[in-house]
């Protein structure tokens, strides 16, 4: 095929369908037999969760395409307005086999094993009288019912928020008559409740908030006859609309934006499945939606609020085996990080080892008196950081300390910009990145009086510096003091906080200016060494593949017989197996106790094999609108462990893995006799103590 032929539309899957795929994955996490019970809860929870920002964003942006006059595009690109219906489509099917999951599989499952969400008819006498009184004292003093009528409009009802859609008949005491009404439930409000075990019957007796109001909400209307009660949610659009260019302040306009997320335009109704539809026509007109954009819920809605869950029932053999992450053996015994770094790299996998390392190498440079200065990139850190706390000694102690955070980090911007205050009052030099550009790379960088002159040591990761993450994602840290990656790091931190053209780097790749180039250039050269009968092939381990001169570049080296494997969590629009294009590519995504999150990308090279590490995926906005970092892996012991631990155990893989397939669907690995689960071979590896 022809370059031009390679553009063709055909030999892309669509982004948000590969996105919903990719929660079809989650999803049939929650009926793995093999998995704890509260495990499987939790997995259909984190669906739930991700169609919520799926809805929030992108297909916000679709219908804002629209809204834009762009609803018929050139033939190479589906129009908005067939992506919706196909979006429509495939999401209608996950969420009805989410409930469908829930109601078959999970709830009887879990009355097994003394864990009961009583229905309203299932009250015994004595729960009955405590409900009511509970909804008297806790519940009926907050809600504020608005009955409907010329006087009092349809409420501009806030995102994601539950709320009940009353019908009724009668007057109330102004001579109103009054037929509809709107009650909005705070988020305060725990959406599940657990009963005094004094008048449970089972172990674990729960109740759902929409049950305690829909029993009792008529004592919110004296004198009227209620007839119906209904709950329902929804969602709007919550992209953030900033002018970098206009604004003079950006952390000022950010803040300026927040509470418009709120109230963005509606784009999914979520309402329970027993609503007559001309309550649901109503709500439809007044949310200005369409039919297509009514998910109907035959249970509570946003199954996200069952989370909790898991916390609240002590009983250890239904979650994941706990599991305590090992010490990296080069640190172990270790008084000063600094001379292990002299010595040698130290490679970090999390979560099978400690993030401590990475705390101890900040506590010691704030507290080191021959530390001069510290620089760091935040994206997102979490509450009560030990990162940030670290830092704030740093500064208290006199060193320099410099900060970039990414207040754009999306749905973490309030408290980003809270963190920005604190560090700040601490005497750290807080910058914001660069206007258009989110600060995406995960650097650290010391710089330290020795007494051969000034030494610097950086820490590079693939994820957040952030304490939850580090425990539940995937993902690698380098922590180095190679003079050449720290005199990069140094330059990138030039760049992100004073004017002028990029520095040349030796060894790291940086976007928006060379990553993408060079990766480009690498894969051009593995047909090069294929070509001249050399060593070639490529295996790139990432969160998501869409940008498509890459996939071009992919499809050119498969054609010239390059052997390309690529291990992809979430969306790819890669088709594999094409014959004539991509018929030497494979494509698997894992999905596991543990999101997978590092970036990975091996160039076989002749036989002197290439091995980066990054912090970016192989999208656009990564590679072109995002300060991202790539960096080398150039230690043997480390190279290899990085290629065994990240590429060749999980190509192994028979127990979490799914092969995709041309059309853009996704098959599950028949498990075999080897029955290899990537995941757990590393926590036996390298976690200090576990029970597997």
């Amino acid at each position: 095929m022809t370059k031009q032929d390679l553009d063709h539309a055909d030999l892309y899957v669509d982004r948000e369908l590969s996105l919903l795929e990719f929660n079809r994955r989650v999803i049939h996490q929650s009926t793995v037999e093999s998995f704890p019970l509260l495990e499987r809860l939790r997995f259909l929870c984190i669906a739930s969760s991700n169609l919520d920002e799926f809805f929030e964003i992108r297909v916000a942006g679709i219908k804002q395409q629209i809204d834009f006059g762009l609803a018929e595009l050139n033939s190479e690109t589906t129009a908005p307005s067939e992506q919706l219906v196909a979006i429509a489509e495939l999401a209608h099917e996950l969420v009805d086999s989410q409930y469908e999951i829930l109601d078959k599989e999970l709830t009887p499952r879990l009355r097994d094993e003394g864990i009961f969400f009583l229905r309203r008819e299932e009250w015994s006498p004595n729960q009955s009288e405590w409900l009511q009184r509970y909804f008297r004292e806790e519940l009926s003093p907050i809600l504020d019912p608005i009955g409907l009528d010329p006087a009092h409009p349809f409420p501009r009802l806030l995102n994601k928020i539950l709320n009940f859609i009353i019908t009724m008949s009668g007057t109330d005491v102004f001579g109103r008559h009054l037929d509809m009404a709107i009650v909005q439930v705070p988020r305060t409000l725990s959406r599940v409740v657990r009963l005094p075990r004094e008048i449970s019957e089972h172990p674990y007796d729960f109740v759902f908030l929409s049950s305690i109001i829909h029993a009792h909400v008529a004592e919110l209307f004296q004198g009227v006859e209620v007839s119906d009660c209904h709950q329902f949610r929804v969602t709007r659009n919550s992209d953030l609309f900033l002018n970098e260019e206009e604004a003079s302040d950006l952390r000022q306009a950010i803040q300026g934006e927040l509470p418009a997320r709120r109230y963005g335009d509606a784009v999914r109704l979520e309402i329970a499945h027993t609503c007559p539809e001309n309550v649901v026509e109503f709500l439809t007109r007044q949310f200005e939606l369409t039919t297509d954009d009514v998910y109907r819920c035959h249970g509570p809605v946003n199954l996200m609020r069952l989370m909790q869950i898991p916390d609240l029932v002590n009983r250890a053999k239904l979650k994941f085996a706990p599991f305590v992450p090992g010490v990296s053996k080069n640190l172990q015994d270790a008084a000063s990080i600094f001379t292990v770094l002299r010595r040698r790299d130290v490679l970090l996998h999390h979560p099978y080892q400690s993030f401590g390392p990475v705390l101890d190498f900040l506590r010691q440079a704030a507290t080191d008196p021959k530390v001069l200065s510290i620089r760091q990139t935040l994206y997102r850190t979490g509450e009560d950081s030990a990162v940030v706390k670290a830092l704030i000694d740093a500064a208290t102690n006199e060193k320099e300390v410099l900060v970039v955070i990414e207040l754009r980090a999306r749905f973490d911007e309030a408290e980003n910009i809270e963190l920005a205050s604190e560090l700040n009052e601490a005497g750290v030099q807080v910058v914001y990145g660069m206007v258009g550009f989110k600060t995406h790379a995960k650097m650290l960088l010391v710089t330290r009086r020795e007494t051969n002159g000034l030494r610097r040591y950086a820490h590079l990761g693939t994820g957040n510096y952030h304490p939850r993450t580090t425990r539940q994602y995937t993902d690698f840290g380098l922590m180095t003091s190679s003079d050449e990656i720290t005199a990069d790091v140094y330059n990138v931190f030039r760049q992100l906080t004073s004017m002028g053209h990029p520095a040349h780097l030796s060894r790291l790749l940086q976007s928006p200016f060379i990553l993408a180039d060079t990766l480009l250039d690498l894969i051009e050269r593995e047909i090069e060494h294929h070509r001249a009968g050399r060593e070639a092939g490529i295996i790139c381990k990432v969160n998501s593949l869409e940008e498509k001169s890459v996939i071009r570049a992919f499809y050119k080296a498969s054609q010239s017989g390059v052997d390309i494997q690529l291990i992809v969590r979430g969306v790819c629009c890669l088709r594999p197996g094409i014959p004539g294009v991509s018929n030497t590519i494979t494509v698997r995504s894992i999905v596991g106790r543990f999101l997978e999150h590092e970036r990975v990308f091996h160039f076989k090279n002749g036989g002197d094999s290439v091995t980066y590490l990054s912090s970016a995926d192989l999208m656009s906005r990564n590679l072109f609108r995002r300060v991202e970092a790539g960096f080398p892996v150039m230690q043997k012991d480390v190279k290899k462990r990085v290629e065994y631990e990240a590429l060749e155990l999980y190509l192994e893989d028979t127990s979490q893995a799914w092969e995709m397939q041309p059309d853009g669907t996704y098959v599950k690995c028949a498990q075999d006799e080897k029955d290899v689960n990537a995941q757990l071979v590393l926590l036996r590896e390298h976690s200090a103590a576990s029970n597997f």
